[in-house]
């Protein structure tokens, strides 16, 4: 960082004759990120030091998460993780993330801009259909995510879980307005509530259920 490097375009084994671009990396903000699996538990191996002598440390919690070991990473336990001096030497600031809990999970579904449950009522909206999660099914998605060890990115799944046939049952639905997910249908205990603008159709199939 701070310097004149020089880089090949093209790959510099295959290219060996090209000229190289000059790029100044003073304003370059280097950020290196990945998961680095197996890492906690060389930082675990170091903490809970020996359990022989009279000097030996009893590790007696061992329900650790990631998060708690990764937050004492030290840079000799990326050593051990196969990273050169030299590389950990360009990387002086490092940084550790937790696991994402339901509420963090919840907020993921609901508040961005393109959020998952946005681009799902979308979807239905464009058959004309109102869709509307409750909030006791978005805290049990979030539990399933968590329980999955999927994170974010499981939470789609659960939802397209949830709605499959629905989605594609729904634009056959005569005079259906609106349909609505609780906890019981993301546990897969009942059927989506289907709500429909024909009085005749809300009490035909209130029928139906009782």
């Amino acid at each position: 960082e701070g310097t004149i490097a020089s880089v090949p375009p093209q790959g510099g084994r295959k290219h060996p004759q090209q000229e190289f671009l000059q790029v100044d990396t003073s304003n370059i903000l280097f950020i290196c990120g990945g998961a680095f699996s197996g890492l906690e538990e060389i930082i675990n191996h170091r903490l809970k030091g020996t359990s022989i002598g009279f000097n030996s440390k009893l590790e007696l919690d061992q329900k650790k998460t990631i998060g708690s070991s990764l937050k004492k990473l030290e840079n000799q336990d990326l050593l051990k993780f196969g990273m050169i001096p030299e590389f950990i030497g360009r990387l002086p600031v490092i940084t550790t993330l937790t696991e994402l809990d339901v509420d963090m999970l919840i907020r993921i579904m609901t508040q961005p801009k393109n959020a998952i449950v946005k681009q799902f009522e979308s979807l239905m909206k464009m058959d004309g259909i109102k869709l509307e999660i409750k909030d006791d099914a978005l805290n049990e998605i979030a539990k399933l995510a968590v329980s999955q060890n999927t994170g974010a990115r499981g939470l789609r799944s659960i939802i397209e879980d949830s709605l499959m046939d629905l989605m594609y049952k729904a634009p056959d639905q005569k005079n259906l307005y609106k349909v609505v997910i609780n906890k019981e249908v993301v546990a897969k205990k009942s059927d989506p509530i289907l709500i429909y603008s024909n009085k005749e159709e809300n009490q035909k199939l209130m029928s139906n259920n009782s």
